[in-house]
């Protein structure tokens, strides 16, 4: 028989939260365990999920390399770099390349790598959202919908560094999830006991998995109750989707402007049935 104790428990795990009322992406990065699969997903270059698959990010780059004519020595910034499998491609191209992380067993391992390839990157373990630069980059790149993850006020202040960061000429290139991925989204509650692989944590543990739907805002929510033998964790991993119009009008107010809308960060075109789609923004003229 369920005890008030328990019930109200799982009704806090259950309970849906306003949009954005609740940030833990850090958790997934700085956990110990989390972060070493983590990278043990952005590594498997058989899968998509994290940076994308090896094949990916091999026409990425090349893509990038010869749309921006970075092959001499211009100023790439990849914020959310990883364990530097974008950044590390194309320093081999040519580029002098800055990456911005805050994951630091990700940075250990792209230090290591880009050390043993003898190629030269500057490696930042800090979030990007608080780092600042004297320099100014040709290219400032964000991969894998990084910026559908954060709140409406933190996707404003990172555009409006982008803009001051941004060379005369300069290029921000990202991708985001489009309202095609927001309409094959449905609310969902399961509970698994240590699913994933042990992906949460390396002893037992509970997973209470909830998908929200806001389509008043645009907004998806995988909310993970975490349940160990000496603690609790809730992980909340907000999407922020948008159609080009909407990011157009929100980069806008930063003082960038769409340049181009693409079908992914490889340059493919824009395909308005797709989940996903890219973008090449510049600062507007004037600013």
């Amino acid at each position: 028989m369920q005890t008030p104790g328990l019930f109200g428990e799982l009704e806090l795990m259950n309970e849906r939260p306003a949009v954005f009322s609740q940030m833990t992406i850090a958790a997934l990065w700085t956990d110990p365990h989390v972060s070493e699969q983590m990278l043990r997903d952005h590594l498997d270059g058989s899968v998509a999920i994290s940076s994308g698959t090896a094949q990916f990010i091999d026409a990425s780059t090349g893509w990038a390399v010869e749309k921006f004519n970075l092959a001499g020595g211009a100023a790439v910034l990849d914020l959310g770099c990883g364990p530097g499998l974008y950044t590390q491609r194309l320093a081999r191209a040519g580029a002098d390349v800055t990456g911005v992380d805050f994951s630091s067993r990700s940075l250990t391992y792209a230090r290591d790598a880009a050390a043993r390839d003898g190629l030269r990157v500057d490696y930042v373990n800090g979030d990007y959202l608080t780092w600042e630069s004297e320099r100014r980059f040709a290219l400032i790149m964000m991969i894998m919908r990084d910026y559908c993850a954060l709140a409406p006020a933190q996707r404003l202040s990172l555009a409006v560094k982008v803009a001051r960061l941004l060379e005369p000429g300069g290029a921000f290139l990202f991708d985001v999830d489009s309202m095609v991925a927001l309409e094959g989204r449905f609310e969902s509650a399961s509970y698994q006991p240590s699913p994933q692989g042990g992906f949460w944590s390396a002893g037992p543990y509970f997973e209470f998995h909830n998908t929200f739907v806001y389509p008043e805002d645009a907004v998806g929510l995988e909310k993970f109750a975490i349940v160990e033998a000496d603690r609790t964790r809730t992980i909340y991993n907000w999407v922020q989707h948008f159609s080009p119009e909407s990011l157009a009008a929100e980069l806008g107010y930063a003082g960038l402007e769409v340049e181009t809308v693409l079908g992914d960060v490889a340059g493919r075109p824009y395909d308005p049935h797709s989940s996903e789609f890219a973008v090449i923004a510049r600062r507007r003229s004037g600013r």
